[in-house]
């Protein structure tokens, strides 16, 4: 398994390098940062149950700031998943966010932040899952990682298979609509993954608080890649 400090080390190493993700103009364009804990009085459990209501409010937000895309969520603690029971296990629910979210109209192009190949593609077609899903591989400073790419179009997933090369700054995909992304408000989930654990097409984005430490040791942190937050307003 990688070294997760090393990976870090050579991450901060390379941001400089890595390709946009999403077409965002830093001289242009403003970034929201979005709060879905309990936090956030503005948004009330109901308004979050209903995609439709719940998309109102992501895109009346981002109006009312002038902001293009809304952006967040690493290592956030989200009483939102109460939505649904896909992510209730047992006793202790999984409430912690392992991925950045950036929300966007349907249809905003993805882009390979650097050059990889497809591990794996899936369409995980459950209420408030990530609906069509692409990870890929990538590999900087000699270091190997995989990039999950959530809650994208169906069309994203023409033509792919396994070992597939993608280029830097390469289209890969698509934000995805309601019934083809799980059922959410268009937006990207994208995670940095270490190590896959035998997982293909699909991995954990939302893990038990409890257990927060163990997986965001194998979560760094997305914007090592990004490099988004920095432009919040």
């Amino acid at each position: 398994m990688t070294d997760q400090n090393n990976i870090r080390e050579v991450l901060k190493e390379h941001q400089g390098t890595f390709h946009p993700v999403v077409p965002f103009d830093p001289q242009r364009d403003r970034l929201y940062p979005f709060d879905f804990t309990s936090d956030n009085k503005e948004l009330r459990p109901e308004q979050i149950a209903d995609t439709e209501n719940f998309a109102n409010y992501i895109n009346q937000t981002l109006r009312a700031h002038g902001a293009r895309y809304g952006i967040g969520g690493y290592g956030e603690h989200r009483t939102l998943y109460a939505r649904s029971r896909h992510f209730d296990t047992g006793e202790e629910p999984r409430r912690l966010h392992l991925g950045i979210d950036i929300w966007g109209p349907a249809g905003t192009a993805v882009m390979a932040p650097l050059d990889g190949i497809v591990h794996s593609f899936a369409f995980n077609n459950n209420d408030s899952d990530y609906g069509a899903t692409l990870i890929l591989t990538h590999h900087a400073g000699g270091v190997g990682f995989q990039i999950l790419y959530g809650h994208l179009s169906l069309n994203s997933l023409k033509n792919l298979h396994e070992g597939k090369r993608v280029s830097k700054g390469e289209v890969i995909a698509e934000f995805g609509m309601r019934f083809e992304n799980g059922n959410w408000p268009p937006h990207l989930h994208f995670q940095l993954i270490i190590d896959m654990e035998g997982w293909k097409g699909d991995y954990p984005g939302v893990c038990k608080f409890s257990e927060r430490e163990k997986w965001m040791a194998n979560c760094p942190d997305p914007d090592l890649v990004l490099g988004m937050m920095r432009y919040v307003v």
